[in-house]
């Protein structure tokens, strides 16, 4: 650690890990090092802020600086301590998975907020799941709701079905692809389907930080075909949601218009829903009956 203290405290570090991750141009860099301090000395990140003065040991530093290292290379945090926190859920997240985003909470607000009732039974579906992040939110809020959740990678299920187990959910999660999706074993119909799907077009890579390009898994980012992508999610639908049966969809907020040119106006009820940003995130479609 170059331009280093003789002696280490708490404080001395998050200055200097401030400092170094900003001449990197890692994002976010005071939460980088107050993260990867934490995670070292076992304590909750705001707790660092009572705890200036204490001294760090050698011990202490040797296992801090392996994991400055992957953040200075612009690793994401969140692989770097193994989880991260979606609603009211710390969740395992590995390079196998996308890091879940603030958006995709919002998604799950949006849902809750069209379902309020806590005692009513619904049946879902989640269309790539990933983590399990959609899902596992639903189930926390919605107790007695039924949960399936689909992904085309096995390597995302089995750290989503882990997540699931953790936080004692029951969630069926399936292996399948949804532009094959007659061929998955769902068990409808469903009052709602929810789906994040992979949105990025490849050129639009260049406008991606470094360290989403770099480690998260291209195929939950990028589609070569956003249209093929989003048919087959609705035709899905149409084929298993319940008479008036709702589509939430996240999508790039460039592309909100298209998509929603995507439904058919004869069968569905389409609107655009903005995220906190006034960006055109979302899309909420009633199938009719």
């Amino acid at each position: 650690m170059s331009n280093a203290p003789r002696d280490w405290t708490v404080l001395s570090m998050l200055e200097w890990g401030t400092d170094y991750f900003k001449k990197r141009e890692i994002p976010d860099p005071r939460h980088s090092i107050e993260w990867l301090l934490a995670e070292v000395l076992d304590i909750k990140r705001l707790d660092l802020y009572l705890k200036f003065d204490r001294p760090l040991s050698p011990g202490e530093l040797d296992e801090l600086r392996p994991l400055v290292k992957r953040r200075a290379s612009h690793e994401p945090l969140q692989y770097i301590i193994g989880f991260t926190d979606f609603m009211n859920a710390r969740l395992k997240v590995t390079p196998e998975v996308l890091i879940p985003r603030i958006e995709t909470e919002q998604l799950v607000e949006i849902i809750l907020d069209h379902f309020p009732d806590p005692e009513a039974e619904r049946d879902i579906l989640d269309i790539g799941t990933g983590s399990g992040c959609i899902p596992i939110a639903l189930k926390q809020e919605r107790p007695k709701w039924n949960l399936q959740a689909v992904d085309i990678s096995e390597a995302a299920l089995e750290v989503a079905r882990e997540n699931a187990q953790n936080l004692e959910l029951g969630i069926n999660f399936l292996n399948g692809d949804i532009h094959n999706w007659k061929e998955l074993s769902l068990v409808g119909p469903f009052d709602l389907i929810v789906s994040n799907p992979p949105y990025v077009l490849p050129e639009e890579k260049d406008a991606l930080e470094k360290q989403v390009v770099d480690h998260e898994p291209a195929t939950a980012l990028f589609t070569e075909d956003m249209e093929t992508t989003y048919r087959s999610i609705i035709d899905c639908a149409e084929q298993h949601l319940k008479s008036n049966g709702r589509l939430y969809l996240e999508l790039h907020e460039l592309h909100a218009h298209q998509i929603k040119a995507f439904f058919d106006p004869q069968k569905w009820e389409v609107s655009i829903v903005q995220d906190y940003e006034q960006k055109e995130r979302f899309i909420k479609a009633v199938i009719a009956q």
